[in-house]
């Protein structure tokens, strides 16, 4: 380790899962000044932004100028919802080069209650006059909405490797126990296989509960050097590794509709890390849907390719399970605003300081977020440690 080893030093998470009196711009405004209190920083120590807009309204630059942040490091990468785990690659490069001291990576998003408004032209490549605009517009005459795309994955690996719905509908009935234990969740109370099952199909094989809510909120995450984190409010959760591929961004060009770009972020953020799957106590990974789960927890290296409905048993992926993940209740139960990568990075580092209350993970030294973007396409993957490698 340095003295500019990058760590993240302060989280912060606005209110969800609806709040119709805040808009993106004051989701990210009230994670962002949770987080600065989190860590003690001042916002004028803020030298690096990385931030997406939702609506074209929050975009990096237009939220430097209202957050009035005097940068010397600027990143607007937009990859879905695995952008975040993308920033926390970037920003530690940029600060471990010296491009930069202390970088804001923050996210906003009022989607719930915008339904009940007008949805931006920006969401998922629409213009917002009933047209797809961009290679998507190819595969939208087809029927194939963004469920649909997830749908194909699941229905392909049940062909290849004899995956059963009710494996899948296991993932959620965990993920459902943990949100159980969040206060601040959609929902809470617990729900069976047989719930799942019985719940309205969405796409087959796909049903309402194997599919993420939609909810209002935001996050931000503060990181800088060790060095800096020293005077700092919070001990430091350590960046181990990280690892950002693409595959594809229409789902018509997925090379392998059963692996992701997850196996090979997973490999190459846990060689950077010098650890492996045995050694992570906490998972938390993308839930868009149960087979987003399934996939990587086979990419990453959790299990062999085709074997995660057998991996799957209940109560695996509770807080007192093998295999801890989403223990907040992820997308599937607690939040989800439109682009869930930050949350996992703010969970995980909740996890490492022992800060998760009752769904704490005990003696946590090890966690991995693992973000997904667009149609299973772009993944980012980030091994976090308590202490520094």
């Amino acid at each position: 380790m340095g003295s500019r080893t990058a760590v993240i030093a302060g989280i912060g998470l606005s209110d969800f899962p609806k709040t119709p009196h805040l808009d993106s711009i004051g989701h990210h405004g009230l994670a962002i000044r949770r987080a600065l209190d989190d860590s003690g920083i001042a916002k004028q120590d803020i030298d690096g932004l990385m931030c997406v807009g939702t609506y074209g309204l929050d975009d990096a630059a237009t939220m430097a100028e209202i957050l009035g942040i005097d940068h010397r490091y600027i990143d607007g990468t937009d990859t879905g919802g695995a952008v975040f785990e993308y920033y926390v690659q970037h920003a530690a490069a940029a600060i471990e080069h010296g491009e930069c001291d202390t970088v804001l990576i923050t996210y906003g998003s009022d989607f719930l209650s915008r339904m009940g408004r007008t949805l931006g032209t920006q969401l998922f490549g629409n213009s917002g006059d009933g047209r797809q605009r961009g290679a998507l517009q190819f595969d939208m005459p087809y029927g194939s909405p963004l469920v649909s795309n997830y749908a194909l994955s699941a229905m392909r690996h049940m062909h290849e490797f004899g995956t059963t719905s009710e494996a899948l509908a296991q993932i959620a009935v965990d993920i459902r126990q943990n949100a159980s234990l969040n206060p601040d969740a959609m929902y809470q109370t617990p729900i069976t296989v047989d719930d799942v099952l019985a719940s309205r199909m969405i796409s087959d094989p796909l049903h309402l509960l194997d599919c993420c809510i939609i909810t209002d909120g935001g996050g931000a995450v503060l990181m800088t050097t060790e060095e800096r984190a020293k005077d700092l409010r919070q001990a430091p959760v350590y960046v181990l590794g990280a690892a950002a591929a693409q595959t594809h961004w229409s789902m018509s060009q997925m090379p392998s509709l059963t692996t992701t770009a997850a196996a090979i972020t997973g490999p190459l953020a846990f060689a950077k890390a010098g650890v492996s799957p045995a050694d992570v106590d906490t998972l938390q990974l993308y839930d868009s849907f149960t087979i987003t789960v399934l996939l990587l927890l086979e990419d990453l290296g959790f299990c062999k390719k085709g074997e995660g409905g057998d991996l799957i048993k209940s109560g695996l992926l509770t807080t007192t399970g093998d295999l801890p993940t989403n223990t907040d209740g992820g997308g599937l139960s607690s939040c989800h605003p439109g682009r869930r990568g930050i949350f996992l990075l703010i969970e995980a580092v909740r996890q490492l300081r022992g800060h998760a209350g009752a769904a704490q993970v005990p003696d946590c030294k090890i966690a991995v977020a693992s973000g997904s973007g667009g149609n299973l396409s772009c993944m980012g993957t980030v091994v976090l440690g308590k202490e520094g490698s």
